[in-house]
């Protein structure tokens, strides 16, 4: 089997288990899938010879690859186990075709169709091998395209190839705030630096993302009977929607692009009594991201006073910082993987990512991890698709940086190419 084969007969058996993570459970993993994942790559990891493959009960999994050049630089790779929940079917049928360049049926029972029209985007590769879903779910590209890489790597890493020790960490939760990256425990991960390999098509790469933050605002009115209700009811559902009115509707995730920061309200639950919204914040600099924290609770305060016989209570929690900030002072990851990819004669496409990675939790705690690409379109769609050379690209990229990095000693910057 050659590695184009081993990377798809490997992502196969990867998305066909259900691995949905679960926002609404507290506990970690959210879901059971994660942890049948997790227990099926550290058997996997140990009988391709990785060595100190730990399992824990957070469906945490680490190992180590040990090098043959002690001083070269210790790096990892590290990629999150779930799939995420848009409202989508949890089930993932992914199938292989030939993309001919005309609108492709993903599924003929639903009449769900990918239309290039809608998605031109996938006439780049036209006459080539592409990955889709039968269009009730999500491929699941985002991220288990990255685990069947970094699984490949371990096992094709050519062993002529002088590398240092290459520590692989596979984590749950990551669309759920994270949560896998902030419970690894880093001295199962004691890597120099790292990589995410996350969603993103051929030659994207990230290194600086949102600062992110979220909210829970709690209105609480006073209910009363229709017949009695004047000057008594205060609806708390009127309250959610009169807070949402205080912000600019521009200034929403369908309304900016590229550096341009927003408000999500994704989820408002009211009753008679009281009503939930939630709310996304996301900027990139890091004084307008306080100035949009400061914002949402201010207008909480105003909604509050406008309301006295009601209450409002407003919650707010940094869920990530801008990787961007932890970069700057050590170079060594990103010019490897710029290094990489030149070697590789892949043309790099920075981009200011609109969302967050792993990478932004494990840059925060001290090791500097930017992210490259998986080779996917459309993640968090029905209509993700997975074009298999750029697939192999994203495999190539990983055994490139494992090459670059045995090369050099450990704490040597890289001279950018």
């Amino acid at each position: 089997m050659g590695i184009r084969d081993e990377l798809i007969s490997r992502f196969f058996r990867y998305v066909a288990i259900e691995s949905q993570s679960n926002g609404h459970s507290p506990s970690l993993p959210s879901s059971p899938g994660q942890s049948e994942l997790a227990s099926l790559l550290a058997d996997e990891l140990r009988a391709l010879g990785v060595e100190d493959v730990l399992l824990d009960e957070q469906a945490i999994v680490t190992g180590v690859k040990r090098g043959n050049r002690p001083d070269a630089p210790k790096i990892g790779f590290i990629a999150h186990l779930d799939t995420v929940d848009v409202g989508l079917s949890p089930v993932i049928r992914p199938r292989l075709v030939r993309f001919e360049g005309t609108d492709l049926c993903l599924n003929p029972q639903e009449n769900i169709w990918l239309r290039t029209a809608e998605h031109p985007e996938i006439l780049a590769w036209t006459g080539q091998d592409i990955i889709v879903s039968d269009g009730t779910s999500v491929l699941g590209a985002d991220n288990k395209a990255a685990i069947a890489v970094i699984m490949t790597l371990l096992a094709r890493l050519d062993p002529a190839v002088t590398h240092g020790d290459i520590f692989v960490a596979f984590v749950p939760d990551e669309e759920i705030g994270l949560r896998g990256a902030r419970a690894l425990d880093l001295t199962r991960f004691p890597c120099d630096f790292a990589y995410t390999i996350d969603c993103c098509e051929l030659g994207e790469v990230v290194v600086e993302n949102f600062n992110a933050a979220s909210g829970e605002i709690v209105f609480t009115g006073v209910s009363a009977h229709p017949m009695s209700a004047k000057d008594v009811l205060v609806n708390p559902l009127l309250m959610a929607l009169d807070f949402i009115s205080c912000f600019d509707p521009s200034e929403t995730p369908e309304c900016t692009g590229e550096r341009e920061g927003f408000f999500w309200f994704r989820e408002l639950v009211a009753n008679e009594s009281e009503a939930r919204l939630n709310v996304m914040i996301r900027d990139f600099d890091s004084a307008e991201f306080e100035r949009r924290k400061d914002r949402v609770d201010t207008m909480a305060k105003l909604i509050r006073s406008k309301y006295p016989s009601g209450n409002v209570q407003c919650s707010l929690t940094d869920t990530y910082h801008n990787i961007g900030r932890y970069l700057h002072g050590d170079h060594r990851a990103a010019e490897l993987l710029f290094n990489a990819l030149h070697e590789l004669g892949i043309e790099k496409k920075l981009i200011p990512m609109r969302g967050g990675t792993d990478g932004a939790v494990l840059s925060a705690r001290g090791v500097p991890t930017p992210n490259f690409f998986t080779g996917a379109y459309n993640f968090h769609s029905r209509f993700e698709f997975l074009p298999v050379p750029a697939f192999e690209k994203s495999f190539e990229v990983a055994a490139m940086i494992c090459a670059l990095a045995g090369a050099t000693k450990r704490g040597a910057q890289h001279v950018r190419r």
